[in-house]
C-alpha cells in the first residue's frame, strides 16, 4: 500500500531512504560535469578527424537503452552519418566506425565479446563503465574510458551515459550543447525535487502522486520525448515496481482500444470506474513533451483532454537536450518517491549502491 503521507514529511523521507538514493539522484549535475572533465582528459577531441562511416551506440540492458535512443533522437534524421543503437556489436563493425558502449555490469559477457570484436576490427571505442573485469580485459587498453567518478547506483547514471554521448557527438561535430549550462539546469531541477519541498512546489512529488494507484500510459509526442518515456518505464519499474505502457504517440493512436480508454480518463466513464477492479484498473495518461510549442503535443492534448502533460517549466531552456535531461531527472525522483512510499526501495533494497 502506498503511504502518500510520507511525501510531505521530509524527515520521514530521509529516515526511510536509508540508502541515500534521493541524495544520489541529486548528483546528476555532478555527473554531467564529471564526464565533461574526463572527456577532455582522455583526448576525445581526437575523434573529430575524418568523418566516421557510422556511430554505433552499444546499449546493454539497464539505463543505457533509453539514454542511447534519446541521443539518436536528438541527432535526428539530418545527421550526416548513420546512428545505430544495438545491444550486441554488428558483424560489419570496422576501422571507419566509432562505438560508444555502456553496460551496468563490468562483467557483462556480451559486452566483453562485443567490444573485443570492435577492438580487433580497429573501431574507435569509447566506454562509459568502470575499467575493470572482463570488459576491460577484452579491450586491453585499446579504448577511451569515460569512467563514472560520481558514486551512484547504475540505475541513477542516466546523466552519465547521456553526457558521454553528448561528449562523443560534440567531438564528431554532430551536436552542440553547453554542458556547464546543462549541469546548472539539472542542478536547478534537482533542487526543485528536493525532499524538503512540499508537494505543491515539488514537480517530482506531484508527478508521483498523479501516478500513484494508477496504470500509467506514458506516450511521447516527439522522438526525444519517446526516449524519455522509455526511461520512465525503466525508472518506475526499477524503483517503484510500477509497470507502464510506453509508446510514441502516433503509434499509441493506432492501438484504438487503449487510446479510447486513455481518452476516457477524467471523463464520466473514468469517474465511475471501479478502483477495486484490477482488470479495469484506472489509467493515467502521461504525455511527455520535450519541445517548445510542439504541434504533436497540441493535437494529443486535444484528443486526450484528461491527460497530464509532462514538460519542463516555461522558464526552462529551449534546448531539447536540456529539456530532455530535466525530465529524466524529474522521473528518477518521482520513481524514488513512489518506491519509498510503497516500500519498494530503502533499507537494503535492490536499488542499494552495494548491489552494484
Amino acid at each position: 500500500m502506498l503511504d502518500d503521507s510520507l511525501l510531505d514529511d521530509a524527515s520521514r523521507l530521509v529516515d526511510t531512504d536509508t540508502d541515500g538514493l534521493l541524495r544520489m539522484a541529486a548528483l546528476a549535475g555532478a555527473q554531467v560535469r564529471s564526464v565533461t572533465e574526463t572527456a577532455s582528459e582522455v583526448g576525445l577531441d581526437e575523434l573529430g578527424g575524418d568523418r566516421p562511416r557510422a556511430l554505433v551506440l552499444l546499449a546493454r540492458p539497464g539505463v543505457a537503452p533509453a539514454a542511447c535512443h534519446l541521443l539518436a533522437a536528438l541527432l535526428g534524421p539530418s545527421c550526416p552519418m548513420p546512428v545505430v543503437v544495438v545491444d550486441t556489436m554488428p558483424s560489419w563493425i570496422g576501422p571507419l566506425d566509432v562505438v560508444l558502449a555502456h553496460s551496468d555490469d563490468p562483467a557483462d559477457p556480451v559486452m566483453a565479446e562485443s567490444v573485443a570484436l570492435a577492438s580487433r576490427r580497429g573501431a574507435a571505442l569509447v566506454l562509459t563503465l568502470p575499467p575493470e573485469g572482463p570488459v576491460a580485459a577484452a579491450v586491453a587498453g585499446r579504448a577511451r574510458w569515460l569512467v563514472p567518478r560520481i558514486p551512484v547506483p547504475a540505475a541513477l547514471s542516466f546523466s552519465h551515459v547521456l553526457t558521454a554521448g553528448i561528449a562523443v557527438t560534440t567531438a564528431l561535430g554532430l551536436l552542440r550543447t553547453e554542458t556547464e549550462a546543462l549541469a546548472d539546469e539539472v542542478d536547478a531541477e534537482a533542487a526543485q525535487c528536493h525532499p524538503d519541498r512540499e508537494v505543491a512546489t515539488n514537480p517530482a512529488k506531484s508527478l508521483a502522486l498523479r501516478l500513484a494507484d494508477r496504470s500509467p500510459l506514458v506516450w511521447g509526442v516527439d522522438r526525444p520525448a519517446t526516449a524519455v518515456a522509455e526511461h520512465a518505464a525503466f525508472a518506475l519499474g526499477r524503483h517503484a515496481g510500477f509497470p507502464c505502457d510506453v509508446a510514441d504517440y502516433a503509434q499509441a493512436v493506432t492501438r484504438h482500444a487503449l487510446h479510447r480508454a486513455g481518452a476516457s480518463v477524467g471523463s464520466e466513464t473514468d469517474l465511475f470506474a471501479d478502483p477495486e477492479d484490477t482488470a479495469g484498473a484506472l489509467l493515467r495518461v502521461l504525455l511527455v513533451s520535450t519541445r517548445v510549442d510542439a504541434a504533436g503535443e497540441r493535437s494529443a492534448v486535444a484528443a486526450l483532454p484528461g491527460a497530464d502533460v509532462l514538460a519542463p517549466a516555461e522558464s526552462a531552456s529551449e534546448d531539447v537536450v536540456v529539456r530532455s535531461m530535466i525530465l529524466a531527472i524529474r522521473i528518477d525522483f518521482a520513481a524514488l518517491y513512489l518506491g519509498l512510499a510503497a516500500g519498494a526501495v530503502g533499507g537494503s533494497g535492490p536499488s542499494a549502491l552495494a548491489a552494484h
